[in-house]
C-alpha cells in the first residue's frame, strides 16, 4: 500500500493498483469525524473520482471497535454555547458534512464502506449513502439522535423511509441498535462478510485487474465470494408488531398502542413495554420533530432530505434540547437530561412548525 499520509494523521489515504483506500484514524474517539476530517475526506474523494487510475474506493475505521461513531457533536455543542472562537461551526459543520454525503451518494465509482464495528450518526451518513456497505458480526448500527435532543439526519429522512414497513420510524424514534443481519434486512448494509475475512477481501480488491466500465460487476462478483448466507434478521420477527405499533398518526398514538401491546401479554409484550419506556427518556421535542420529518419525507430523494435536515439542524442549534442532551450524555455523563418542554403534551404543533420554517438565504441548496 502506498501511504499518502503519516500514521499520525486522522485521515489516512493510499492506493494499491486501482483501489484507493481511506481510513478514519481516530480510534480513541471511535473514529468520530471532525470538520477538519470532512475537509480531508472531501478533496481525496474528488481527486479519486477524476483519476482514471482509481477504479474503486474502500473506506474503513481504524482500531477494533468502530467504523465511525458519528460526527463531533461535542465541538458543535461548544461552538453553539460560545465556547471557543468558532461561532459559525454549527452552520458550517452540517453544511460541509451534508455536501460530502451528497458527493458520496453520487460517487461515480464503486464506493465500499466496511462498517466493521460501531456505525452511528455521521458514520451512517458516509456509508449508507454510498454504493456498497459491508457489515460484519461486529457491526453495531444505530441512529440515536433523539436521545441527545437532535433528530436522525445525514440523509436518514431518505434511508430510514426505505426500510420495510414502519421500521424506519421505529429506528428513528427509538435509536434502537442493530447488528449485521438487521442492517442487511433494512438495506443499510448490502453484504455481510465475516470479520476474519475482511483483510482477505481488501487484499482481493487490491489485487483486482480492473476493467474500465465493468468495475461494479467486478465488485459484485468479488463480494459474492466473500458474503455467506446471512442469519435470520431479528427485526423480521418483529415486523408485524412494529408495523402495528408505529403506524399511529402521532407520537402519543404510538405510545398508546405500545401500552395496549404490552397489556395484551403476547410474545411481543416485553418488547412493547421496553420500547415505550425507552421512548419516554428521549427529548419530547425531538420525537415530534422526527415523527413529522419521516412522515413528510417519505418520498424525498437524498437532495431533498439533506436540505430539510439542514434547515432542522439550524433551528435545533438555536434551541435548548440539543445542548442539554449532549451535556447529559457526553459532558457530565449523568444520563439525566432535563428536556424543555419536559413532556410530549407540552410540545405544541406551533412549536414543531417553527423547526420546519424556512431559514432564508441560509438554506442548503445544491448547484
Amino acid at each position: 500500500m502506498r501511504d499518502l499520509t503519516s500514521g499520525d494523521d486522522e485521515i489516512l489515504v493510499g492506493q494499491e493498483g486501482g483501489l484507493a483506500t481511506l481510513t478514519i484514524n481516530r480510534p480513541r474517539a471511535l473514529n468520530a469525524l471532525t470538520l477538519d476530517n470532512y475537509r480531508r475526506i472531501d478533496p481525496a474523494l474528488r481527486a479519486w473520482a477524476a483519476d482514471p487510475s482509481v477504479h474503486a474506493v474502500a473506506v474503513r475505521g481504524a482500531g477494533d471497535r468502530a467504523f465511525c461513531a458519528g460526527g463531533d457533536v461535542r465541538a458543535v455543542y461548544e461552538a453553539g454555547l460560545g465556547i471557543g472562537d468558532d461561532a459559525e461551526l454549527p452552520a458550517v459543520f452540517f453544511r460541509e458534512e451534508y455536501e460530502l454525503i451528497r458527493f458520496i451518494h453520487r460517487f461515480p465509482k464503486p464506493y465500499i464502506a466496511i462498517i466493521d464495528g460501531i456505525t452511528m450518526g455521521g458514520g451512517a451518513g458516509i456509508s449508507v449513502n454510498g454504493g456498497y456497505r459491508i457489515a460484519t458480526e461486529r457491526t453495531l448500527f444505530a441512529m440515536p439522535e433523539t436521545g441527545i435532543g437532535l433528530f436522525p439526519d445525514v440523509g436518514a429522512t431518505h434511508f430510514l423511509n426505505r426500510c420495510p414497513g414502519q421500521i424506519g420510524r421505529y429506528l428513528g424514534l427509538t435509536g434502537a441498535r442493530l447488528h449485521a443481519a438487521d442492517t442487511l434486512y433494512c438495506g443499510f448494509a448490502t453484504h455481510i462478510v465475516p470479520h476474519e475475512r475482511i483483510a482477505e477481501l481488501v487484499a482481493a480488491l487490491d489485487g483486482t485487474i480492473w476493467v474500465a466500465g465493468r468495475e461494479r460487476r467486478q465488485v459484485d462478483g468479488l463480494l459474492a465470494r466473500f458474503a455467506p448466507n446471512p442469519d435470520p434478521a431479528p427485526l423480521a420477527a418483529l415486523q408485524l408488531a412494529i408495523d402495528r405499533c408505529f403506524s399511529g398518526g402521532t407520537v402519543e398514538e404510538i405510545l398508546d398502542v405500545l401500552v395496549a401491546e404490552a397489556a395484551a401479554g403476547g410474545v411481543h409484550a416485553g418488547w412493547a413495554a421496553e420500547t415505550r419506556a425507552g421512548l419516554l427518556t428521549k427529548s419530547p421535542t425531538s420525537l415530534k420533530i422526527t415523527w413529522r420529518q419521516l412522515t413528510i419525507g417519505r418520498a424525498y430523494d437524498l437532495d431533498a432530505a439533506l436540505a430539510l435536515e439542514y434547515r432542522l439542524t439550524q433551528h435545533v442549534m438555536a434551541a435548548h434540547d440539543f445542548y442539554e442532551g449532549v451535556r447529559a450524555t457526553l459532558i457530565d455523563k449523568d444520563q439525566q437530561p432535563r428536556w424543555q418542554p419536559a413532556t410530549l403534551a407540552e410540545v405544541t404543533e406551533d412549536m414543531v412548525d417553527a423547526y420546519f420554517a424556512p431559514i432564508g438565504d441560509r438554506e442548503l441548496r445544491f448547484a
